[in-house]
């Protein structure tokens, strides 16, 4: 599992005094974004990538301004031209704040077309 420290900004904060849903969905992306750089897979990088084909989030805790979150991330399932995702914002007391199941899809760039998720970049992201 992958955890990524998440600094709440204070734009982040909406009227309510809380961090909004839609600020939560780019905390998920901070996270997937440092998970698949480090295991050798940035976004911007070579010809095989993977794409964001669907979200399912559930909010469970509100998150405000001076708590302290982190954003885990790993790798719950594989397909043949798909992964899912499962990251939490969680809060340094351990209360998950919201869960993200996200499913990717493969995707070559040099034929912008669907693809097969090569076992090397399987075992890299299990890693």
């Amino acid at each position: 599992m992958h955890t990524t420290p998440i600094q709440i900004r204070f734009n982040d904060v909406d009227q309510m005094g809380h961090v909004n849903n839609a600020v939560i969905m780019e905390y998920f992306d901070l996270g997937k974004e440092a998970f698949f750089a480090e295991r050798g897979l940035p976004p911007e990088e070579g010809d095989f990538t993977v794409m964001i084909v669907h979200y399912d989030v559930d909010f469970q805790s509100q998150i405000r301004f001076h708590d302290r979150i982190s954003v885990t991330t790993e790798i719950e399932s594989f397909g043949t031209k798909s992964l899912r995702v499962l990251q939490c914002v969680v809060r340094e007391d351990g209360t998950v704040c919201a869960t993200c199941r996200t499913v990717m899809a493969g995707y070559c760039r040099s034929t912008r077309s669907s693809a097969v998720i090569p076992d090397e970049v399987k075992v890299r992201l299990q890693a």
